[in-house]
């Protein structure tokens, strides 16, 4: 306990108000006794558990085919290594601990007392979530283990077994927590019964879905359970205001919005993210950047009346080779508020009027991409580059010499589009069509998009099959670069979305008005007052890496991920999946 009782030390002196800290009698005479019946040290040590939750991560979609590279070589996931293993029980003890110290204390009054074991229930599950969607049922620990005294040569918990006990563990947290708090509140920023009960609806969609359930993947009984829960998180959240942020664009840049469900809190100088350093082109951050959209997901936005561009009965309709040249026209607004190409205006650094040029020989050398022959310095980036930059949640206002230190905007880990189009799934596979359409139809009718003559924003879905095709595609979209995707297509077991699949970029050449190129020299001096506009340029698509290995190999093993080797040589109680040289089946079934 003397670990974990220096760590609650370090985090108060870290977090806590220099009153609190003075209010404490004698910090270096501090018992075990005394800090789990001293408020202020229960809360910091709560606060140092909140880093489960991660931060804004721009390569948080690396995996899905939204970004370039190739992350799934062969043999890329073994027994061996530590990609995608998820074993959390570091922070698992030290929740357990807190929980059975809290509960054992006499000297937080009740509201602190349910309050902090509301939120150390919440994370407790929501660690276990994290654990069984990697590797299916794990080891379920609710007590705190010695590890000098007690038996850690545990089983795994069946997979429904995890399941039953992460519900249990929210429905708990959920009766404990307040209910919402405000936007306005000084504990803003803190687990609230409504995050509880959105996120176990998040968790009872996992359970029906079809990585666990392969045989039955939309007949089973467990999705009337997950259209409950997810009913009832909707009409909750919605009856206390939750709704969707009116521009696409503020969700996450105007914090404290309607749409967002929880957050965690950045603010400068105390706590920051490496958003836009990560994302901004290299002459306007302090590198190359480290995440770009493929042309696949360029492509994979709809046209503004809500249909793909090579849909015949889409007002937009153009072939591949009029898309390829114009792909920034008649899009849905989202694609404008989330990509920047070659020639868009991108008034980053507070610069008035400037545009993002991408061109070889035009751009700068830490923004290029091509291998156009005529210029005088080949592109560097044909491996890490696409044509494409992510302005989704970048803060254009700060500096180039901001970027590093002064992202603070709070980090969005759900939002109430979640919540909806969770429910929209539910709704969909146990036969409430209408539902699901009608949350589609809002999503689409907040992006921009078109009502069209039907009143459908372009959604093509006439039955369950349709729809369900059409809310893992709005997804794609509305979601993009949240780390989303790769899970929803895991989730759903569609991982042959990305296997096999070769990436590409784009490259911009300045063209004349009769189609001949431009003189990079003429060229490189228009763009330096912005004067090249997109229609000035012609378009070449090109593979991306430029070099190597040209495909991903996502095989139907991934859908479970193998408990590292070295956690089973420690204890040999635990079966390795059955996909992985194991027995243990990690499904429902």
């Amino acid at each position: 306990m003397k670990k974990i009782f220096y760590i609650i030390i370090a985090s108060f002196l870290t977090i806590a108000s220099c009153k609190n800290v003075l209010d404490i009698d004698d910090l270096n005479s501090l018992d075990e006794d005394k800090v789990w019946n001293d408020p202020n040290l229960v809360n910091a040590y709560l606060a140092n558990l909140y880093g489960v939750f991660g931060n804004w991560s721009v390569s948080a979609d690396r995996y899905s085919e939204q970004l370039i590279g190739i992350n799934f070589p062969l043999d890329a996931v073994t027994v061996n290594d530590t990609t995608f293993k998820s074993w959390n029980y570091t922070n698992i003890r030290k929740i357990n601990t807190a929980i059975h110290k809290i509960n054992e204390g006499t000297g937080l009054v009740a509201e602190v007392k349910n309050d902090a074991l509301g939120q150390l229930l919440f994370m407790r599950a929501y660690l276990y979530f994290d654990m069984v969607k990697h590797h299916g049922g794990v080891p379920y620990i609710t007590t705190p283990q010695d590890r000098s005294k007690d038996d850690l040569q545990v089983t795994r918990n069946s997979t429904k077994e995890c399941f039953d006990l992460m519900i249990k563990d929210l429905d708990e947290a959920t009766a404990l927590l307040p209910k919402v708090i405000a936007k306005s509140s000084d504990n803003y920023g803190k687990i609230d019964g409504n995050f509880a009960i959105a996120f176990k609806a998040k968790v009872l969609l996992y359970k029906a879905s079809p990585q666990f359930n392969p045989s039955n993947p939309f007949g089973n009984a467990y999705w009337a359970e997950a259209y409950t829960a997810n009913k009832a998180a909707y009409d909750r959240l919605k009856a206390d205001g939750y709704a969707l942020t009116p521009d696409y664009q503020n969700i996450a840049l105007q914090e404290k919005g309607p749409e967002v469900v929880f957050a965690v809190i950045n603010k400068y100088p105390n706590k920051v993210a490496n958003w836009d350093n990560g994302v901004r082109p290299g002459s306007e951050s302090r590198g190359p950047a480290a995440a770009v959209p493929s042309w696949e997901f360029v492509k994979a936005f709809p046209m503004k009346d809500g249909k793909l561009y090579n849909d015949p009965t889409s007002t937009y309709f153009k072939t591949d080779e009029q898309f390829l040249q114009s792909y920034w026209e008649n899009r849905d607004p989202r694609f404008d508020k989330s990509i920047v190409w070659n020639g868009k205006i991108y008034e980053v650094s507070g610069k008035a009027g400037k545009r993002q040029y991408t061109s070889v020989g035009v751009a700068p050398a830490l923004d290029d991409f091509g291998v156009n022959p005529k210029a005088n310095t080949p592109s560097e980036n044909l491996n890490r580059y696409s044509g494409f930059f992510i302005l989704k949640n970048s803060k254009l206002s700060l500096k180039q010499t901001e970027v590093q230190t002064q992202y603070d905007v709070d980090y969005v880990v759900m939002r109430f589009a979640e919540v909806m189009l969770n429910y929209a799934e539910a709704a969909n596979e146990t036969g409430d069509f209408n539902t699901a359409m009608d949350i589609l139809k809002e999503i689409r009718m907040r992006a921009g998009i078109e009502v069209g003559n039907d009143g459908l924003y372009g959604i093509k879905a006439v039955d369950k099959a349709d729809l369900r095709d059409a809310i893992l595609a709005e997804r794609n979209i509305e979601f993009c670069f949240e780390g989303h995707r790769f899970w929803d297509l895991r989730r759903m077991r569609r991982l042959d979305v990305l296997h096999n699949k070769t990436k590409y970029g784009v490259e911009a050449i300045a063209i004349n008005t009769d189609g001949t190129e431009m003189d990079l020299t003429v060229a490189g001096g228009l763009a330096k007052t912005y004067q090249l506009q997109e229609n000035q340029f012609k378009y070449v698509l090109r593979q991306v890496p430029n070099t190597g290995a040209k495909e991903n190999i996502v095989p139907d093993s991934y859908y479970f991920f193998p408990i590292l080797q070295t956690s089973i040589d420690k204890n040999p109680k635990l079966l390795q999946n059955k996909d992985w040289g194991g027995t243990f089946n990690p499904t429902l079934e």
